[in-house]
């Protein structure tokens, strides 16, 4: 089961090499965007968000051959993202798009003066937002995740398996969203008598042995926090949750439409609209999507009350 934002669509940005442009520039200005993201380019929701990214400029009036974009990806290695952003910012672009809270905390890192569009779990806790109505600096932009939607993903498990005693929460520690989502985490499984295993994966490697610990402390399901890199993994965690027979949840699933949401921001601030003056767009609606093959394949009986609430089933 997958609880969702009704508005996500597919992972992070890829190459835009083709430049776009505003009808309200001035003629000999061609603005540049910059776009600093963690995942890979060979992965499809990568380039899925670019094409609903430019779609969303073509409906804000921007042309083709226009507007400059530059790009930058780590590929999944996030440790290049502060010498990714550093080049980022010598090339002056107007207005750099970060991808995920590792590009953000890079792009920070990187200008104070550049406007900053993110698209992270939460821009005020991961320390890139003053406020949600107020960011006060450079940056503002898109929040992936509601605070109370960690608790909701815990209940689900806990209808699926009444038993549930022991979760494993799978992050990224590079994250600083992760670490404000484990907290999260941490609070709602108090509440409802359920103990956690925190678990950190940087990589496939390190993936693989979180599974291993898993196995050994025998956890009753998992829960995976929204990450680009662990994005990046899915297909790999989602085997290895299903040959570990464990039930798991999962965040932000795909999420294209951020793409659309964040080509507005970016034209606000090429109009002239401070970040400062920009409230961070948060989601307020979610949807279920129960993975029905998956579920009887770990024998499990989803409740007929569960499945009435899905948004979508997989059968």
């Amino acid at each position: 089961m997958i609880p969702r934002r009704a508005f996500v669509g597919s992972l992070i940005g890829g190459l835009l090499a083709a430049p776009l442009v505003a009808v309200a520039q001035q003629p000999n200005k061609v603005p540049r965007v910059g776009f600093l993201i963690v995942g890979t380019r060979s992965d499809p929701a990568v380039q899925r968000t670019i094409d609903v990214f430019r779609q969303g400029l073509h409906e804000l009036g921007y042309q083709d051959g226009q507007i400059t974009m530059d790009y930058r990806s780590a590929e999944a290695h996030q440790e290049r993202l502060p010498d990714l952003a550093a080049e980022l910012v010598r090339l002056r672009p107007d207005v750099i798009v970060a991808l995920a809270s590792q590009s953000a905390q890079a792009a920070a890192g990187a200008t104070k003066a550049i406007p900053i569009v993110t698209v992270t779990n939460d821009p005020v806790a991961g320390g890139f937002a003053a406020t949600i109505r107020r960011p006060t600096r450079n940056i503002t932009g898109l929040s992936l995740m509601a605070p109370e939607l960690v608790g909701k993903q815990l209940e689900l498990l806990k209808e699926v398996v009444p038993t549930l005693a022991r979760v494993a929460v799978l992050g990224n520690p590079a994250n600083p969203g992760n670490v404000f989502l484990l907290g999260q985490v941490e609070t709602a499984a108090r509440a409802v008598g359920i103990r956690l295993q925190p678990l950190q994966a940087r990589d496939a490697r390190e993936i693989g042995r979180a599974f291993e610990a898993m196995k050994r402390d025998r956890v009753d399901a998992l829960l995976v926090l929204v990450d680009p890199v662990l994005g990046s993994h899915r297909e790999t965690i989602a085997h290895l949750a299903t040959k570990a027979h464990l039930p798991a949840v999962y965040g932000v699933t795909t999420y294209a439409e951020t793409g659309r949401r964040a080509a507005i921001y970016v034209d606000r601030i090429l109009k002239g609209a401070k970040p400062a003056d920009l409230p961070v767009e948060q989601p307020t609606t979610f949807e279920l999507i129960i993975n029905l093959k998956t579920a009887k394949a770990l024998g499990l009986t989803i409740p007929p009350s569960l499945l009435a609430r899905a948004d979508q089933v997989i059968e």
